[in-house]
């Protein structure tokens, strides 16, 4: 691997398909509205180049002189003429989103260049996040990103990303009532505070509609599975400028039906690689089947979970093998005989059933010319059914170690065990084994409800926004499959559950093993915002402006624990509970210094309640030489404040496999005790966690040279100091196996001894430690945008937009000597499932229209990565690939997971003025997602960044009324 020059990036990025979203700009007329909303009082439905100079259009005054119409900018608290700002910013309108074929906000933000590392998808199965989604841009996590609707604050989801990081969940906000969405990629926390690191989000609700707009879809995937159904209605009446008033109403359903990984080929439908030299972890020494395997065993002092095979002893089926799985009699680290079953193959999904529904409703009044109010409310829930791709295993190496467990010889009640074949011999059997009829799923129910009224106008020479929003959500989890520790022991000892015949339990004896977890989950976040601004003086290059706002909110989480005790086997652990207020105010001084030359200085300062005060200023300035070139640039300082899953009252815990050293292997004679390892890691809240701060630059040029082409480069450089990490576990674990120092505030809770070498260092159970203000994180990269739009002779419009974005450092430091680079490596390795960070991300987009017809093809680029990441602990080395052989070493001998390109093709067509049709083929191709046994969150791929892949070739189907 090595580091690009820019020149070649840039050369590079010019010929790979990259997001087909316009620059910035913003269709709209108003001087009133708060800092980073756009008013759409007269807004047009088109697409506008952000560098076109020419200003937005003008409308009469009362003594019939034309005005100069001002918008806001995401970014930006003062209303301004000219569209472009010092930072960059890019406007995804309505007519992108329809040309997209996108029908949700998560779908549609996550294909942006800009979204790297940690972005969350919708298809890990297994995510603490389940049924969730959020943006990630920069690759700076969840938690980094600001998203706003209508310039203001939403609730996050009630959940947090890995049991740490907050976010605001993308399926929560329909895109029905979208009339178009800005995303600002540079730092805003003068302006809008924390969170605000990587850039800003800001979704732009339709401010006023009449008539009525129906619309429906169909589609299903050719590879089988994933058939949805979508439909919508918008619905408004009353003129805001002749009736005083105007209401409208949006909703919008959705239904997806889950797609197996059965239904895919391999290696996309198991876990059994070892035809293609990979493992197999269906092996009785690692994975249980339904049919479960026995070996004749000992124990140490009557302890079950003790059992060790005996000298001569082999495994055998504990019932003969079925169908859906092979029996096996050649495998030498297995002897005997034994049931291999693909049940990761038979109980995946590679897209779970969900149901969305979004309700969104809007009165907006007129008060007088110079002021009008408007209230929204809003209604929406997104439910998800995820297999997590097992059944429920009886071997599991957390919280309790039962990968040793035997069935005793010998009932509690002194009789025989059935369940045993070698109770007749008095000796126990050591056993692998698959509950049938327990899969693991979790069951989400995520409800968000928002009201908001705001009310703005002019008074004495004053633009005014006032506005009062209050957002309440709640999640409720269910999780089904996981095992009581207590109730197995009691079922394994009294033989309560019966083994060689699992049909002859009944579901109460099932449900007796693994009850049902529940849990609801709440959120709040209720805010007041007030914000003004104010023309000042005349300057050379125009008239200088001043805007001021201040915000009070109140946030609010509550995560009760869904696995009290600890008391379930492999169920991660996670509460959080908390409440703060926040007060802030914040300034913004635009300056027009000389015709060509635009300052800009803001700053905000914030008080939390529970974590201190912060002060964070930004300053930008744009150059502009000449009329088709204009430079710009931004300096800024942000912050992030602690979640409440990462301060005091909190707790995480996860479990990981790893490997011991080989010395200490070698010294317990590989037995099955250091066959199976794995280690609990509970991180704890830690009250005296600080803020993270971050320092950023960005530095562009944009070039408009004709009327029919348009350029922007922007380079972008973020430094997090700070950040607020998980402790270093794997730090923590090579420490304890070479008998050093654990790092501060680790502790270690040993598993049992070996029973075969009971004198000897026990393996590591859990590990427990604080969250931590880990050192600094830096990345940098650049961003391209180039657009076109032709008009031929014969009618004929064509429209392309290319960006980019390649990031060329991301690296984070973990202490003393311990920098880890991570662009272009599947790293780091503990975010997000293991998603990656690759160097390029863009799309492509060619749109031909011809009278009533519109055809869009885009080609969506995601550069391939090395299976490595140094942030895990795995031995020998850290660093090593993350995917191994039965012998150890790379696989693929390459470690590397390829690149995907995808391709959509969509269209419509006007029948009149009234009836539009719409289809779409989402990856045309039917190209299979990259290869990567490493990711954990799908099976052999990268859902992160290769979803398209696995769904394959999709159809869809639409049609749309105007009335």
């Amino acid at each position: 691997m090595h580091r690009n020059k820019l020149a070649a990036s840039l050369v590079g990025l010019l010929f790979i398909p990259i997001a087909g979203v316009s620059h910035a700009q913003s269709t709209s007329s108003s001087n009133t509205s708060s800092p980073g909303t756009t008013s759409q009082d007269n807004a047009s439905t088109g697409s506008q180049n952000l560098n076109d100079q020419s200003p937005p259009s003008s409308a009469p005054s009362a003594n019939g002189a034309k005005q100069l119409q001002t918008v806001m900018v995401t970014g930006s608290a003062i209303p301004r003429i000219d569209l472009e700002t010092p930072s960059p910013v890019t406007m995804i309108s309505a007519q992108d989103i329809q040309r997209s074929g996108f029908s949700t906000v998560s779908d549609l933000l996550r294909s942006i260049s800009a979204d790297n590392s940690g972005s969350l998808p919708n298809s890990f199965p297994g995510a603490l996040a389940v049924g969730a989604s959020g943006i990630s841009m920069r690759g700076l996590t969840v938690d980094s990103t600001l998203v706003l609707v209508d310039g203001k604050r939403v609730a996050d989801f009630a959940g947090a990303d890995d049991g740490e990081r907050s976010f605001v969940d993308l399926n929560t906000l329909p895109l029905a009532a979208v009339d178009h969405i800005e995303v600002l990629k540079d730092g805003a926390s003068s302006l809008y505070g924390a969170d605000a690191i990587a850039g800003v989000v800001n979704i732009i609700l339709k401010s006023s509609y009449q008539g009525v707009q129906l619309t429906a879809d169909v589609g299903d995937s050719q590879r089988g599975g994933g058939f949805t159904k979508k439909g919508t209605l918008l619905a408004g009446t009353g003129d805001l400028n002749k009736d005083g008033y105007n209401l409208y109403v949006s909703l919008q359903v959705e239904t997806d039906q889950s797609i197996q990984a059965m239904s895919r080929p391999f290696p996309f439908n198991t876990n059994d690689l070892s035809s293609i030299g990979g493992t197999n972890p269906n092996v009785p020494s690692s994975n249980g089947s339904i049919y479960g395997a026995v070996r004749p065993a000992t124990i140490s002092n009557g302890d079950i979970l003790t059992g060790l095979p005996t000298a001569d002893g082999v495994w055998q089926p504990l019932r003969p093998c079925g169908s859906n799985s092979t029996l096996v009699t050649n495998d030498p680290n297995n002897p005997g005989a034994y049931c291999s079953q693909n049940i990761s193959g038979q109980y995946s999904e590679v897209q779970p059933k969900s149901n969305q529904f979004g309700l969104y409703s809007r009165l907006t009044f007129k008060i007088n010319d110079s002021t009008k109010a408007y209230v929204s409310a809003s209604m929406s829930q997104y439910q998800s059914w995820a297999q997590e791709g097992s059944l429920a295993q009886i071997q599991s190496t957390t919280p309790t170690n039962t990968t040793g467990i035997v069935l005793p010889w010998q009932l509690a009640n002194g009789q025989l065990n059935p369940n045993d074949p070698f109770a007749a011999q008095q000796q126990d059997a050591l056993i692998s084994y698959a509950f049938q009829g327990l899969p693991q799923m979790q069951n989400t129910s995520n409800h968000n409800a928002r009201l908001v009224g705001d009310i703005s106008g002019t008074l004495a020479g004053w633009n005014y926004d006032a506005s009062l929003s209050l957002n309440h959500t709640w999640l409720s989890t269910e999780a089904l499959g996981y095992l009581n520790y207590n109730a197995l022991y009691n079922a394994v000892v009294n033989g309560t559950y019966n083994f060689v015949n699992p049909g002859a339990n009944s579901q109460a004896e099932l449900n007796s093993l693994a009850p049902p977890l529940n849990t609801l989950a709440t959120s709040d976040l209720h805010a007041l915002d007030l914000s003004a601004n104010h023309e000042l003086w005349d300057l050379p290059g125009g008239t200088s402006a001043l805007a001021l706002g201040g915000q009070f909110r109140y946030e609010a989480q509550n995560y009760p624990e869904i696995n009290p005790n600890n008391e379930y086997q492999n169920r991660n652990v996670v509460q959080a509970a908390g409440h703060r207020t926040v007060a802030g105010v914040y300034f913004e001084f635009d300056a027009p210094i000389l015709e060509s030359l635009e300052a800009d200085l803001s700053g905000r300062f914030d008080h939390y309640s529970d974590v201190g005060n912060n002060f964070s200023p930004k300053l930008g300035l744009k150059w502009k030489p000449l009329d088709w070139l204009a430079l710009r640039g931004t300096y800024s300082k942000g912050f992030r404040a602690p979640s409440f899953f990462q301060l005091g009252d909190s707790l995480s815990y996860g479990g990981t496999p790893y490997t011991p050293p080989a010395s200490y292997i070698a010294a317990h004679g590989d037995d099955s005790y250091v066959q199976h390892t794995g280690v609990g890691e509970l991180s704890v809240g830690s009250p005296v966690l600080k803020p993270e701060k971050s320092t950023s630059i960005t530095f562009g040029v944009v070039l408009q040279p004709t009327s029919w082409l348009s350029a922007s480069l922007d380079y972008y450089q973020i430094k997090k100091t700070s950040v607020i990490s998980d402790p270093n576990w794997g730090l923590a674990i090579n420490n304890y196996f070479s008998g050093l120092t654990l790092p501060a505030g680790f502790t270690v809770t040993p598993n049992r001894p070996d029973p075969n070498y009971p004198d000897m260092m026990p393996t590591p159970a859990v590990l427990t430690a604080p969250y931590v203000n880990a050192n600094w994180l830096k990345t940098n990269g650049v961003d391209l945008d180039l657009q076109t739009h032709v008009k031929f002779d014969n009618g004929i419009q064509w429209e392309s937009d290319l960006s980019g974005t390649e990031i060329f450092n991301w690296e984070q430091s973990y202490g003393p000597g311990q920098v880890y680079q991570f662009v272009g490596y599947q790293a780091p390795y503990v975010l997000s499932a293991g998603t990656g960070t690759p160097r390029l991300r863009g799309a492509w987009s060619n749109t031909l229209i011809y009278g009533p017809a519109t055809v869009t093809m885009t080609a969506r680029y995601t550069s391939g990565m090395l299976m490595v990441s140094q942030d895990v602990g795995v031995l020998p080395v850290p660093g090593s690939c993350l995917s191994t052989n039965p012998d150890g070493l790379p696989f693929p001998n390459s470690c590397w997971t390829g690149s995907f390109t995808d391709v959509d093709l969509t269209g419509s067509y006007d029948i009149n003025r009234h009836v539009t049709v719409t289809a779409s083929i989402f990856n045309l191709f039917n190209r299979l997602p990259p290869f990567d046994p490493a990711n954990y969150a799908g099976l052999n791929y990268n859902p992160g960044f290769a979803q398209s892949g696995i769904v394959g070739r999709f159809f869809n189907l639409g049609v749309k009324v105007k009335f």
